[in-house]
């Protein structure tokens, strides 16, 4: 296992997400450990982007609770990186926030395929660059949590089957997962969650 990941675990129970005058879902609850992941599913709209966002404790939920023992880390649309930053200074700048500043970071830009942007502005990275590079950070906090929202949008065929290979490695040591995708997704053990069935 690695380290920190192994009582991480993510528990909801009754939740409900109104946006709005409008109720996106209602009754949804989800319990994950150790070693597990669920992917949520369903139509642009449906409040998977919402859900994650619940489950990060970044958005209160109209009803129900979230609890969660261990680091979250996030990747949504935003990669939250500075645009004006060389792609390497960007990403140090949230080692330093996260606590990694001492921990290799090459390691991981080379397994993203990165090591050779590190120079790069961050305005001018690729859709799928972008992308990776959030990736390079998620795996520098080394949160043992993982909340992924649509992570393959950008990406073509090599690139997914790269990030299908982190979040297999990541439950393998222990890890946590919760992706939102419209996509399908190649992992063992995966189960689905969709959202249709807890709209409001």
């Amino acid at each position: 296992m690695q380290a920190g990941t192994q009582a991480a675990r993510i528990d909801a129970k009754g939740l409900a997400c109104r946006r709005g005058d409008r109720l996106l879902f209602a009754g949804l609850s989800l319990a994950l450990g150790p070693g597990e992941a669920v992917q949520l599913m369903g139509a642009n709209g449906i409040g998977k982007s919402s859900l994650i966002r619940i489950l990060a404790g970044l958005m209160r939920p109209y009803a129900g609770d979230v609890s969660r023992i261990g680091q979250v880390g996030l990747v949504d649309e935003r990669p939250a990186l500075d645009p004006q930053l060389p792609l390497g200074r960007a990403l140090q700048f949230w080692r330093g926030i996260d606590g990694a500043a001492d921990v290799e970071q090459r390691p991981s830009l080379a397994l993203l395929e990165l090591d050779g942007l590190t120079d790069v502005p961050v305005r001018y990275l690729s859709t799928g660059q972008r992308k990776r590079a959030a990736l390079a950070r998620l795996l520098g906090q080394g949160a043992p949590i993982w909340l992924l929202d649509e992570p393959l949008n950008g990406l073509d065929t090599g690139a997914i089957t790269l990030v299908e290979g982190l979040v297999a490695n990541h439950c393998r040591g222990g890890g946590v997962v919760v992706i939102a995708s419209h996509q399908p997704f190649a992992l063992a053990g995966l189960t689905r969650i969709a959202m249709a069935d807890y709209a409001a």
